[in-house]
């Protein structure tokens, strides 16, 4: 049997913000990884840049990051074991593998 796609049933905002920290941290190579627990901290997120924001060499829409500043979305992750705070955010080393199935979705490359 085929495990199952998000098993812990975020909804699609919580989805969407733990992909997009997901690729921040291991595209972009933002915060700061306890060798230990495997725990990443992010003591900032990223702000928009007029209509967009930069996750290292990739651009996302503004409107796609509202997560990051939604702390019912870090609740929420940090119930399900996947994230600590907010902001400064942990995401656990099971946030960090949770497949949300969407990470592809937000990135373009920047061309500024």
């Amino acid at each position: 049997m085929a495990p199952r796609k998000n098993p812990l049933k975020l909804n699609k905002l919580q989805l969407r913000t733990l992909a997009l920290v997901q690729v921040l941290i291991n595209e972009a190579g933002q915060g700061m990884r306890d060798p230990d627990t495997g725990d990443v901290i992010l003591p900032t997120l990223p702000a928009p840049h007029g209509d967009h924001v930069h996750l290292g060499p990739y651009v996302v829409s503004a409107r796609d990051i509202s997560g990051f500043s939604n702390m019912s979305v870090w609740a929420a992750l940090a119930r399900k074991g996947l994230a600590r705070g907010g902001p400064p955010v942990t995401i656990t080393a099971e946030g960090l593998a949770y497949d949300t199935g969407l990470s592809e979705n937000f990135v373009a490359h920047s061309d500024h």
